[in-house]
């Protein structure tokens, strides 16, 4: 069965921010792929949410968010969500390289 799933709005800021710089920097074909591996980690998520990595963040906002890699070339980009026995939360999107504790909480861009 597979959970249904909202985007946080500071996701979807992310995702519209890679997605511009893939499209200024890479083209639309590339942009195109970022979104669909994203689309189908997502929906690789829904099915089974226990396949990403559990995270130990310091900050208390940060409690049970988990992370997985997108898809394909794009692997390097991780999707932070949450998951529960109803529903499927995509906290963020964002480069692994990141100083992914502080990133976490600061706002988008």
């Amino acid at each position: 069965m597979s959970l249904p799933v909202s985007i946080a709005g500071r996701a979807e800021l992310d995702l519209t921010h890679q997605y511009r710089w893939y499209l200024d920097n890479a083209g639309v074909e590339v942009a195109e792929r970022f979104l669909a591996a994203f689309d189908d980690t997502v929906a690789r998520l829904a099915e089974q949410p226990e396949l990403g990595k559990r995270r130990r963040f310091q900050a208390r906002e940060l409690a049970g968010i988990r992370s997985l890699p997108a898809g394909g070339r794009f692997g390097r980009h991780l999707i932070f969500y949450r998951s529960g026995a109803s529903a499927l939360s995509i906290e963020r999107v964002m480069h692994g390289a990141r100083d992914l504790p502080r990133r976490l909480l600061e706002p988008p861009g």
